[in-house]
């Protein structure tokens, strides 16, 4: 079974940028869907982004137009680069596939 290990969190100000990396234990390039989620406290776990193995992308109403998510399958990780950032995407991110279970996360967080 893969595992997806997520890093690259960590505290930004208001309107500044982040990327997270999501590093797979094997190969992705079979796995259809790969998406990031996210968790603020308090709050239901969401779903931010997906993209497809053809590359086709979904957005969450609430970052489409500042977050982009990415895929390279010949280094197994999944990316989602975060610009704008404002305070409520303070979460914990999360990458899953259908076939993966769920990780630890990376806590963002988003302050002045």
């Amino acid at each position: 079974q893969v595992q997806l290990v997520e890093s690259g969190g960590g505290l930004v100000q208001p309107g500044g940028s982040m990327r997270l990396s999501c590093a797979a234990s094997g190969s992705i390039f079979s796995i259809n869907n790969m998406g990031w989620y996210r968790q603020a406290p308090g709050k239901q776990r969401e779903l931010v982004a997906i993209i497809s193995s053809g590359g086709s992308t979904t957005y969450a109403d609430s970052v489409k137009g500042r977050f982009t998510i990415s895929r390279d399958n010949a280094k197994n990780t999944v990316y989602l680069q975060m610009n704008s950032l404002k305070p409520e995407d303070t979460a914990v991110y999360y990458c899953k596939a259908s076939s993966t279970p769920w990780g630890q996360g990376t806590q963002v967080t988003v302050s002045s």
